[in-house]
This record gives structure tokens, C-alpha cells and sequence, in this order.
């Protein structure tokens, strides 16, 4: 199921796409393209929140630690499964990551919960992520853009409810997002005239149909 939001006051488009469907790669795909700068000077900094010690928050770290493993990938990444960003050093890394790459366009990737019917989808859209949304924390937003993926249902113990999330869920959907984000970032290079770097199959096979540009 794809879902598309519709355009009100102070609520930018926003999108939704289950990780098992058919097209998901290829559409996920051309919704970060649309929001990606299109200037060759914007860096473009990753930062994938949440945690280990959790298998629902764990989707960030995994894919910040898929991202980080691929040396054709051309944006920065902060948060992996050996280094995460989390509620306790959140302020710190922001901080961090605006003095080391100022005017960077963000993108934000965290879990969240949802509704029963929402579980197993990814969200992309513009403007920031707000980790913590989902068990009352009060944290900084981060990213320009954000994907999100819905790893759960919320509404009641919200903390045991991620615990005791399926990571054979997370993980899919993690490979999906990272999978996304690598090929936005190569027809970003095909459209501003940089050579894209050599796709390493051994490295980075996660999906083997790739999405048509």
C-alpha cells in the first residue's frame, strides 16, 4: 500500500510505502530524489537515531551501519549499531555535526509506532523527525527530510511494546531504507554530471532488482 498525504496548513506532503511491496525500493527511491538538494555544494549528512538495546529502535543504527560500509556512498553518516545517536547524546552529535558540516541538508531516520494497519511501512517526507514523539521524550528535532519506519503499534507501554519488537520487521525495513537512500544518492550524481561510483554487488546486494532512472 502506498499512501500520500494530503497538503494542509503547517503539514508538508508526506509519504507512506509497506516495506514488502513489489515497487517499494523504486518509489522510495524517487521520493528522496525529489527532496534531495539539487545543488553540488549542499553536503548531505545521514543521522540515523536510536539504539541497540532495543530491538524496535534498532532501526536506525542498522541502517547508519549499512550506510557506513559502503564506501561508494557519497553522503555522511552519524549513528551506527558501534556508534549510535540516542536520547543521551542526541544535543551533543547535532551540535557536533553543525560545527563539522555547516549548512549540510539533514536527513533524519528514526522508528516510530503507529497504527495497527501502518506497521511494516516506511514514511518519507519533508521536514524534521521528532524522536522521542513516540514514548513522550522531549528531543530535538533533526533533518530537513526524515524517513521513518513504523516498526510497531502505539497507544500502550510504549517502551515494552519496541522492546519486544520483531527484528526479522526492522530488519527488512532497514535494508529497504538503506538500499533507497544508496540509489537516490547515485542518480543524484547521474543528474548533476558526476560519474557515479562502481556499484559493489558483494558489498551492497540487498534488493536485486534495482530501480529503473
Amino acid at each position: 500500500m502506498f499512501l500520500k498525504r494530503k497538503l494542509v496548513p503547517d503539514k508538508p506532503f508526506q509519504y507512506k510505502m509497506h516495506h514488502e511491496e513489489k515497487e517499494a525500493c523504486m518509489l522510495i527511491t524517487e521520493k528522496i530524489g525529489n527532496l534531495l538538494p539539487n545543488t553540488q555544494t549542499t553536503p548531505v549528512v545521514v543521522v540515523c537515531i536510536g539504539t541497540d538495546r532495543s530491538t524496535g529502535d534498532a532501526l536506525g543504527p542498522l541502517v547508519g551501519t549499512k550506510l557506513h560500509t559502503i564506501k561508494a556512498f557519497p553522503f555522511h553518516v552519524y549513528g551506527t549499531l558501534d556508534d549510535p545517536v540516542h536520547a543521551v547524546n542526541l544535543k551533543d552529535k547535532l551540535k557536533m555535526i553543525e560545527q563539522k558540516h555547516p549548512d549540510a541538508f539533514i536527513i533524519g531516520i528514526d522508528a516510530c509506532l503507529g497504527k495497527l494497519n501502518h506497521v511494516g511501512m516506511v514514511s518519507i517526507g519533508e521536514g524534521p523527525v521528532k524522536p522521542g514523539a513516540g514514548v513522550n521524550k522531549e528531543l530535538p528535532p533533526v533533518g530537513d527530510m526524515h524517513l521513518t519506519g513504523i516498526v510497531n503499534v502505539s497507544g500502550f507501554m510504549e517502551y515494552f511494546v519496541l522492546q519486544n519488537t520483531r527484528l526479522s520487521v526492522v530488519m527488512k525495513m532497514a535494508e529497504l531504507i538503506a538500499d533507497s537512500l544508496y540509489f537516490a544518492s547515485m542518480s543524484q550524481r547521474v543528474k548533476k554530471n558526476i560519474t557515479p561510483l562502481p556499484i559493489k554487488e558483494d558489498l551492497y546486494a540487498i534488493n536485486k532488482k534495482k530501480p529503473a532512472f
